[in-house]
This record gives structure tokens, sequence and C-alpha cells, in this order.
């Protein structure tokens, strides 16, 4: 008998909460809250933000730092079907302009510490109908101001009516290349999240998360959200810090988490007296995305903490998770991202749309029932009878296993030769003195587009061009070495960490034109 996608489904929340009321479901720097007290105020803010008029498929922007609120609110909009979107909070006012007003939103739901970036906008978005701010007073000024304390006093804690299938969920990309767009995608698949909690080794009802990256960012974001699904308790990190996030693995026994590779990179480059009291023999699950992971860092990290926890995935906000590579895999498959997820089907597609031979790169689509619907404003998703892409370029090697060469984008096209820039990035990232390393194309006439490469030093560490050339050319044909170097303090990159190679490149034109 077929299950009627429309039936009402039990809720995970309330489940926990009936079952194990105490559990912690959240503990963060205020202590510990249990299933059973989370769900009470999830159903008063549910409650609460009914009796002012919102209703399923209303866009609902939230935006602060990791907190119990933010969770809270996450949990309360999945309850009467808002649509919750993440908004990045270290955007300016005017990026977040941008993102409230193209997503429609009628609902703006704000952390204190951000809330005055809100009203200095808030006349200018007339859709919105109500500013919700916690952690502190409104002070924005404006009709339509609530106080969260206020919006809670207002509710129950009954379940608000039925439980409802959930609704979709709307994630604006990083923006690395353009404008940030909305990725529309419909409810999870109750099959499809099985399949990825088996591929991951995790325990429903034995796990410990730790929100090691910001929750606005779809990963961290879908990790949490699964976490508590299983029944997990969230560990919270309001920021990332580095000896702060040793001390909560060791102290709650956390079994896992997900992270981009350059909290990584600043985990394992503390000096050995941060690192000795360092234990993670409670991690299973360390789940590593947002940008490629580099062979020497995933070298690093199996050195100082053993390879038995360790994953890689290749996913994006449009596509979900579509490839994992276990464990086992990780020193025997350099550069792979891993096998695709039970229920993930992964092409890749020459110039004319036909299936590239094993090793060779192409065009990577992905068809599953977890990808997007379409981006908000954009229309419903392109894609060849239901394969769908980003713009990824990889290829399959002969046991299937994924790896990525770039984004069409960045790649470089220089004397008629296709460039990928990871794979320098890599090269460059193995030589002991480069902490960090973006490469991208410049414009050339003799070439059509050179290599120009910009490099981080180590902390203590002097960088020497000869050097970093003649390294490079131990590993790499004489066309992908670069050209032209540039060092810097720091490179540009998203909470996420991903680069921003849009900004180096226009700082560079910028420069070169002087």
């Amino acid at each position: 008998m077929v299950a009627d996608p429309t039936a009402p489904v039990p809720d995970a929340l309330a489940g926990h909460a009936a079952a194990d009321p105490g559990r912690p479901a959240i503990i963060d720097d205020h202590g510990a809250i249990g299933f059973g007290e989370l769900n009470a105020l999830v159903n008063r803010l549910a409650h609460g933000l009914l009796g002012f008029g919102f209703r399923p498929g209303d866009r609902a922007v939230w935006c602060g730092p990791n907190s119990r609120e933010v969770i809270t609110f996450l949990h309360a909009a999945r309850k009467i079907q808002l649509m919750a979107v993440p908004l990045a909070y270290r955007f300016t006012a005017d990026e977040m302009r941008y993102v409230i007003a193209d997503s429609k939103a009628v609902l703006v739901v704000v952390d204190a510490e951000q809330a005055d970036r809100v009203a200095e906008i808030r006349a200018s978005l007339p859709v919105v109908r109500h500013v919700l701010v916690f952690g502190g007073e409104p002070r924005l000024g404006t009709a339509g101001a609530l106080a969260w304390d206020d919006v809670l006093a207002g509710g129950t804690e009954t379940e608000p009516g039925a439980p409802a299938r959930p609704g979709g969920s709307m994630i604006y990309t990083s923006g690395t290349t353009g404008k940030p767009k909305g990725a529309l995608r419909g409810p999870p698949d109750p099959e499809m999240t099985a399949a990825l909690v088996r591929t991951l080794r995790l325990r429903p009802g034995n796990e410990v998360h730790l929100t090691t990256g910001p929750l606005y960012h779809s990963g961290p974001l879908a990790w949490a959200s699964l976490n508590h699904t299983l029944g997990a308790t969230v560990v919270l990190m309001r920021r990332f810090d580095v000896r702060r996030w040793l001390e909560l693995v060791r102290e709650h026994r956390v079994t896992n988490t997900f992270t981009a590779p350059t909290p990584l990179k600043r985990i394992v480059s503390l000096p050995a007296e941060a690192l000795r009291h360092a234990d993670l023999s409670s991690m299973r699950s360390l789940v590593v995305n947002a940008a490629p992971m580099p062979y020497a860092l995933k070298q690093e990290v199996i050195a100082r903490f053993g390879g038995g926890f360790l994953f890689e995935v290749y996913g994006s906000t449009e596509l979900g998770v579509d490839t994992v590579l276990a464990p086992e895999d990780q020193l025997r498959k350099p550069g792979s991202c891993g096998l695709p997820v039970p229920g993930v089907e992964v092409a890749v597609l020459d110039a004319n749309g036909k299936p590239a031979a094993s090793g060779v790169a192409g065009e990577l689509f992905v068809r599953s029932s977890s990808t997007y619907r379409g981006y908000h404003g954009h229309g419903p998703a392109g894609d060849r009878d239901g394969w769908k892409s980003v713009g990824d370029v990889g290829y399959l090697d002969e046991e299937g296993y994924l790896y990525i060469c770039d984004r069409l984008g960045d790649m470089i096209i220089t004397g008629g030769m296709n460039v990928y820039p990871v794979e320098i990035e890599a090269v460059l990232y193995a030589h002991p003195d480069v902490d960090d390393a973006a490469v991208f194309g410049v414009p050339s006439a003799e070439w059509g587009e050179s290599v120009h490469a910009v490099v981080v030093p180590r902390p203590g560490r002097a960088l020497d061009p000869d050097d970093l050339d003649m390294h490079v050319r131990l590993h790499l044909a004489g066309y992908k070495c670069p050209r032209t170097w540039s060092e810097r303090a720091l490179l540009p990159r998203t909470e996420s960490g991903k680069l921003l190679k849009r900004q180096l490149r226009a700082e560079h034109m910028t420069a070169a034109e002087r």
C-alpha cells in the first residue's frame, strides 16, 4: 500500500518531548534545556505567531548567531509551516535588505545584536509586517516591532493543530559568484534521510551534536535539524572558537559535527600545548563540506586525532548531500568526495551531453528526490529529465568515486588548455610555509588567460615565490603553474568557508589598472 504523501506525520520534537522530556535537547552558555521544555517553548511561540496572523506558506527571514532562540523559532516555523529563510548575520544593512525584499518575507526574526541594521532598512521593506527581536529589547522605534517574551506570553503549550507534513524551505546561496539566490526545496524525503543516517553511521538516540558552523548556512542547519529529529542533544557554539570547540567536544562527549575545512585547519594549527588535552575519542562522524578539503589537511587531522571519524561529502544548498567519502577511504582516495548516497544518481556529461569516460572531466549532474525545485523568482530548476547541475566540473573513477575539479566559472583556459584552480590550490596548501591559497585566471594578451596565485603564509613563516614556483613545478605540468603571485595576510571567505574569488579577481584587476 502506497503512503498518502499529504497525510499528517508525527512531529519528531513532540515525540521526543513525550518519550524523554528531561533529555537535554540544547546545551549552550546558559545551560541545558530538555526536550519537554523546548517543545513547550516552541508551541508557545507557534501559537503566539499564529495570533499575529501568520499562516502556512508565509516567508519569515531569521537572522542571528547560533542560539536556543534560533532553534526554537525554526521548530515553531516548521510546526505552523512558515517558510523560514536564513539570513547571514554578518551581512551589511544593504545586503540584508536585498534578501528580505527578494524573499518577500512578511516577518523578520532577528537577534538584538543585528536589530539596528534591520531598523536602518525597515522603512524600505513595506511587505514586512512585523519584526520580532530576541536576546534584548526591540529598539526598532517603528510599528510592528515585537519582543520575544511578549509573543511567547501570547501562546499556549498545546500542539498547534494536527501534526502536519513538513513544508518546503528556501535558503539563499552564498553569493560567491553574484547576488544570492533563494533555492527552493521541498520537504525532506524520509527514505533519503534514513539512507544518509546509515551512510554516516549515526545512531538515533545516541548522538551528541556540536554546531561548528553558523546555522544560517545550509550544512550546519541541516545537521542540527537532523540531530534533533534523531533525538540528539545539540551543543550550541554561538560563534566558532577553536579552543572552546575542543573543550566542548571533551566536556560533552560530542559524537558528530559538520564543518568547513577552515575550522579544522585552525584546530590542527594550534600549538602542541593547546592540543595536549584534546580528546576526540567520542567523535564518530565529523563531516566536512562547504569547500574542498585539501589532502594535506586530511593527513594532518588523521595524524593528530586518528581517521576513524572523518567523512567528506559533496553537496550543495541546491542539490542536498549527494556523495560521501567514508573514513577508510580518506587516504586511499586522495581528492575524492566519495560514492553516491543510496537513492542519489550521479552523472558526468561531456560538452555534447554524453556520459564522460572514467577519469574524464565534465559537468556534474545529480538526480534525486532531494534536489531543489528552482530559484525563487527565477522559475523551475532547469534539468535534463530530472538531472540537475550547479555548474561543478568533476569526474568518476573506475570504482565510481566522484572527484570535483572546480566550478565551470572558475576554470581557467590558458593557451587553449583547461586548468582547474582547485588542483593548484591543493598543491600549494601542501607547502610547509603556506597557510591558505587561491588561484584564478587573469587576462593575458599572449595566452588569453594566465594563472595567478594568491598565498597566505603560515604564522611565523616567510614565503619565497621562487621556492613556491619550484614546489608547484615538481607536482604539476608547466601550463598549470602560476605565472604571477601575490601575498595576503588573509583570504576573503564566507563564514561557511567558501572562497570569494570574485572579490579577489576584482581587487587584482583594480590593482593592475593603477
